[in-house]
């Protein structure tokens, strides 16, 4: 028995339920009741909620729960499902059933992706200078021809790869 369901029984002979307890605005031990639906919670860990899903049952709904106290086989199948919807909000296969939220997340992914991309190019254009002259291909070419010129670093740099004879790169 897992450490839920022995708590869940030892909170249910004290007379409170887990419900009762985490309620949010009344008191730990009150005995007034909610509007439905608010109380119940199941998961597919555990899936046996403290309360039933239907709190408050219209007229149509007692005459069905008193038919459940007799005989089943007299029941039909839509009144066996019409009793499991008022004890359990979802079967298993609804519970484990996929759904489609991964697309809602991906197309938030992509979108952030998409205003990223256009933030940059936007910053890149309109915010950002005009890049250095140092970085364009004519200024570096300028200064490699002026590094191999005053012949820097000739023992392992560049100067030691360059032919200075046949003003070529030595292979």
């Amino acid at each position: 028995m897992s450490f839920r369901a022995a708590w869940s029984l030892v909170l249910r002979k004290g007379g409170l339920g887990i419900r009762g307890i985490h309620s949010p605005g009344s008191t730990a031990h009150g005995k007034e009741k909610m509007s439905p639906y608010t109380n119940y919670h199941a998961q597919r860990s555990y899936p046996m909620p403290d309360e039933p899903f239907c709190a408050e049952l219209n007229a149509e709904q007692q005459a069905l729960k008193e038919k459940e106290k007799g005989s089943w086989t007299q029941l039909s199948q839509a009144e066996k499902v019409a009793l499991y919807r008022l004890q359990f909000h979802q079967s298993f296969a609804e519970m484990n059933r996929r759904s489609n939220e991964w697309k809602t997340i991906m197309g938030c992914v992509f979108f952030f992706f998409g205003f990223t991309g256009l933030m940059i190019w936007w910053q890149r254009v309109f915010v950002f200078p005009k890049k250095p002259i140092t970085l364009t291909d004519e200024w570096k070419a300028q200064q490699l021809q002026r590094i191999l010129d005053m012949k820097g670093n000739p023992v392992q740099g560049l100067a030691s790869r360059w032919d200075y004879e046949r003003k070529e790169w030595k292979k």
